[in-house]
């Protein structure tokens, strides 16, 4: 399934509507599924609140193989940024420590599998896969 969405944080309830609809045909259990928003929320709105100019729209791609859902985004006409070579944050510094942002981009590392990264000719692509072995119900 893909879709594209206007590039606006209001269109994330049509964003969740997509996504609920493709995880309703995927029958996964609880688990995947909210690993599977979160990671499509956070990285959404990543694209919309940093990726200045290009089009108007994002286009989200669901797609389930055997034992892995595939979840990318696509942003065009934008400006290369591979959110994988942010640095970890430190979870076991305290509070006041700690600089602010990244804490999203933490937890889509941990809710997912593996993360890709591809840029050309002003395309990015986000590339987030969940593997499904002994989590589908």
């Amino acid at each position: 399934m893909q879709k594209q969405f206007k590039k606006n944080i209001n269109a994330l309830d049509e964003v969740f509507d997509f996504v609920d609809s493709f995880l309703s045909k995927a029958h996964v259990d609880d688990s995947v599924a909210f690993s599977t928003r979160l990671t499509i929320e956070e990285l959404f709105t990543n694209l919309v609140k940093y990726n200045s100019g290009g089009l108007d729209y994002i286009r989200i791609s669901l797609d389930q193989d055997t034992d892995r859902l595939i979840l990318k985004l696509m942003d065009y006409n934008v400006e290369p940024f591979d959110a994988r070579e942010i640095e970890p944050v430190d979870t076991h510094q305290p509070l006041e420590k700690r600089k602010v942002g990244k804490l999203g981009l933490h937890i889509v590392r941990r809710a997912v599998d593996d993360l890709k990264y591809e840029y050309s000719d002003g395309t990015m692509c986000i590339t987030a896969i969940i593997n499904l072995e002994e989590k589908n119900v």
